[in-house]
């Protein structure tokens, strides 16, 4: 068996509020809206991950998604402009990434990342 695809999925009353967040903010398309739920993606090919964790590293709290970009400066001045308050960082860790926190709009924290 090959596994084709892992989709996070996050409970809310209100599908609408993605758009700015996952759509305007992080660029993501939006690939479906039946109502009562929206996806948003990427047609970039991407690797299958699932991570399990006891803290976030550094100290920090494990995040509920984590989101690696391409261009970690765009990613942090599209937050900024968004007035996304930023829960940690930006900051290069010690295993090799630069990252920072945000929430999204429905309280879930967001781990936006490049590696070094």
């Amino acid at each position: 068996m090959k596994i084709k695809r892992i989709v996070a999925n996050v409970e809310t009353q209100d599908v609408s509020k993605a758009a700015h967040f996952y759509g305007e903010v992080l660029g993501l398309d939006q690939l479906m809206d039946m109502g009562f739920i929206a996806t948003y993606g990427s047609n970039e090919k991407m690797d299958t991950q699932i991570s399990f964790l006891s803290e976030g590293g550094s100290g920090t709290p494990v995040p509920d998604l984590s989101i690696e970009v391409d261009d970690f400066e765009e990613a942090l001045t599209r937050i900024r402009e968004a007035e996304i308050p930023i829960e940690y960082g930006p900051v290069e860790e010690p295993w090799g990434v630069r990252r920072f926190y945000v929430r999204d709009p429905f309280g879930k924290l967001i781990n936006i990342l490049t590696h070094l």
